[in-house]
């Protein structure tokens, strides 16, 4: 009986995303690799606990699949960088951005990746590390099926590049963008010595928000640095020709002063632990 071959898989990006994917990947049968150079101590802790291994950037390109998991900012820098590796390399691994971009800076990686000889895939997670979910679109979706096989669960949709990332950023519109009006108003209104009685009528009037605010509010501050290239994204999606996409610059801004601000974060900490009990 033929021994069917091992999917191999090069991750881009070992962070708490990275990391729980690989060990999925890693555990349905696939051999992972990534990067470690420049990653904290943490980072390397745990792509080793998932079963990743490190490798050059040479050895990623000869993998069956690239799969980029980085900050936005970097999406395209990083398919710039692995784009010109692929050029020299006689594999063509599909190149799956899963990044939360805009259609638009999905085509221009895509340009990128495509001008290197190798297919590129739009894809778009969706949920926390403990169960994401990833959302394919454009030409080659249909080739990530070995990724389903080796344990990720993949939604292949009906469209083009750039409809995976629409999704994406629809969804996080909604979900940070509540979290950014919710910190926002909690913190004005702690500010006008309002918190309490604001929370209480939440509580009252509007409880699956409330519930929903202190759950996930608290949990946002790490994340807030990673989220402001996220809503400038979302603003570019929705267009500078629509005044709602002045929501989104907002909450990029509102994201980089509580990266910042301690005071702030621990307030919104404070506030919804209190609003818990």
């Amino acid at each position: 009986m033929t021994q069917s071959k091992q999917t191999t898989v090069a991750l881009i990006g070992a962070g708490s995303m990275g990391s729980a994917i690989g060990r999925v990947l890693t555990q349905g049968g696939a051999r992972v690799l990534t990067s470690l150079e420049g990653r904290s101590a943490a980072s390397v802790a745990r792509a080793r606990e998932a079963g990743m291994e490190d490798a050059s950037l040479e050895a990623l390109s000869m993998c069956d699949f690239i799969m980029s998991i980085v900050p936005p900012a970097v999406a395209i820098e990083t398919a710039e960088r692995m784009a010109f590796v692929i050029a020299n390399s006689n594999a063509k691994p599909v190149y799956i951005d899963c990044n939360a971009i805009s259609p638009d800076t999905v085509a221009k990686i895509a340009r990128v990746i495509e001008s290197a000889g190798t297919p590129f895939v739009d894809g778009a997670i969706i949920g926390a590390p403990s169960s994401p979910k990833f959302y394919m679109s454009g030409p080659h979706a249909a080739r990530t099926q070995a990724l389903a096989d080796a344990g990720l669960v993949v939604r292949a949709l009906d469209g083009p590049n750039g409809a995976a990332s629409a999704l994406k950023m629809s969804y996080a519109g909604i979900t940070k963008g509540l979290t950014a009006l919710g910190s926002a108003m909690s913190l004005a209104a702690m500010r006008n010595g309002a918190g309490d009685a604001l929370f209480a009528e939440l509580a009252e009037s509007q409880p699956a928000l409330a519930k929903w605010l202190a759950g996930n509010v608290p949990r946002m501050p790490p994340k807030a640095y990673r989220w402001v290239a996220e809503m400038e994204e979302i603003a570019q999606f929705i267009g500078a020709d629509f005044a709602e996409h002045r929501i989104y610059e907002g909450a990029a801004g509102l994201y980089a002063r509580l990266a910042k601000d301690k005071d702030a974060t621990d307030a919104l900490e404070r506030f919804f632990d209190e609003a818990r009990k």
